[in-house]
């Protein structure tokens, strides 16, 4: 029988509410509920391309990363099952004389940090990733620890968890809305959540609703700063010198493209900054062969390779590259006790395990290890055009433009 009573509900089965549900349920809580629209992680954590790198902008984004690897690291005998992370380490390339200045000014923030990073010229990078050309590019960032996991694979790893600890999860049944009663002093308090089977009483909501976070959050009576963009990842066909055992992964931070291994061949992926925002699935070709031109000059084997499959994902971002997580706080400013909101805003593979554990931390216990600054990243930290006080410079280059969530009337799954 369906309860409709929980200590926590969770709205959205991806990276982030599967991780926090069975982050909350170690930490004690008996009764935690997980609404998803559609299915577990049918939206962008089975899309994903997996890159999982340390290499952040700021000490805390450095943090949040190295977290989430020590996290895939520890799953096989946490939980008997994993992720597939590989850690074959990750260049992320300088193409300018002013890349390369940034590079050496954020290596130098990252090993303050305590991050083993360091500069790599043209030929090691030959080294590590074989297939790169000789020119285009003057060296770059290294991290021989960062990696990649596999999505459907990581879906799977958290679905497991979930069973193996309980979590109650309500496929197909929507979030509608959260219920409230007034506290001393006008304050709000959470005592339920409206769904579309019904209400649950509960004194517990995470929001973690993902491409749909702007449309959950207005549902709730708040204003996310969360966009929907397009993001598309290629895999070729296979090439000797691809071998994932030997290859590490490149980003072109400039142009906005990445590639791994995958399949015995390449997986790349981009998104277009100069797109109207919006959520898609469908495969832009003229940029993609604009970026795939820019990946032949990297690395020329690929133009031998041709494109073995293409998929298109909605993917939510911030417009400061950043995570949401912390208390959920609504239009007029106020906070909702019981209820918070955890996003990885396109970093969900990378920061998503991290972003569930402050989450979690937050709402038990109201303060959290794996980060310092974590008021960095409430959802209250935009003003009213959406501007930040930071914004992370180590990103895809998505657009910069948030539409009024007013205007939003169906977000992206799930």
């Amino acid at each position: 029988m369906t309860r409709d009573v929980a200590d926590l509900v969770v709205v959205g089965g991806g990276t982030v509410g599967g991780w926090a549900s069975v982050f909350a349920a170690e930490a004690g809580l008996r009764d935690v509920v997980v609404l998803e629209r559609e299915t577990v992680g049918s939206g962008a954590s089975s899309r994903a391309a997996g890159m999982v790198r340390s290499q952040g902008g700021s000490p805390d984004t450095v943090r949040l990363g190295t977290w989430s690897i020590d996290f895939y690291g520890s799953q096989r005998e946490r939980y008997g099952t994993d992720s597939g992370f590989s850690g074959h380490g990750y260049v992320i390339v300088a193409v300018t004389s002013a890349d390369e200045r940034a590079a050496h000014d954020r290596i130098a923030m990252q090993r303050s940090v305590g991050l083993d990073v360091r500069w790599v010229d043209v030929e090691e990078i030959r080294r590590l990733i074989p297939a790169m050309g000789t020119d285009g590019y003057r060296g770059g960032s290294y991290v021989a620890t960062d990696g990649w996991v596999d999505p459907p694979r990581n879906v799977q790893a958290y679905s497991l968890a979930m069973q193996h600890a309980g979590i109650d999860v309500r496929e197909g049944v929507a979030f509608e809305g959260v219920r409230t009663r007034r506290g001393a002093g006008g304050t709000k308090i959470v005592t339920g959540v409206h769904t579309s089977a019904g209400t649950i009483a509960t004194e517990r909501v995470l929001l973690a609703g993902g491409p749909a976070m702007q449309r959950v959050a207005s549902l709730a009576g708040a204003r996310a700063w969360v966009g929907y963009a397009r993001h598309q990842v290629v895999v070729t066909g296979p090439s000797a010198v691809l071998h994932a055992d030997t290859t590490a992964m490149g980003f072109d931070l400039r142009a906005g493209i990445y590639w791994r291994p995958e399949e015995g061949g390449l997986l790349w992926g981009m998104s277009n900054p100069a797109e109207t925002p919006g959520a898609a699935r469908q495969i832009d070709w003229d940029h993609l062969r604009r970026m795939q031109r820019r990946l032949h000059r990297l690395l020329p084997v690929t133009r031998e390779l041709g494109i073995k499959r293409a998929w298109a994902a909605t993917i939510e971002y911030t417009p400061d590259h950043l995570p949401l997580v912390g208390p959920l706080v609504t239009r007029d400013g106020t906070e909702v006790a019981g209820a918070s909101i955890a996003s990885a805003c396109g970093h969900g593979m990378m920061w998503g395990p991290a972003v569930s554990r402050i989450a979690i931390d937050l709402a038990l216990e109201g303060s959290t290890a794996v980060v310092e600054r974590v008021d960095d990243f409430r959802m209250d930290r935009f003003d009213e055009t959406g501007a930040s006080p930071f914004v992370d410079p180590v990103a895809l280059p998505f657009p910069v433009h948030v539409d009024d969530d007013r205007s939003i009337t169906e977000g992206a799954s799930p």
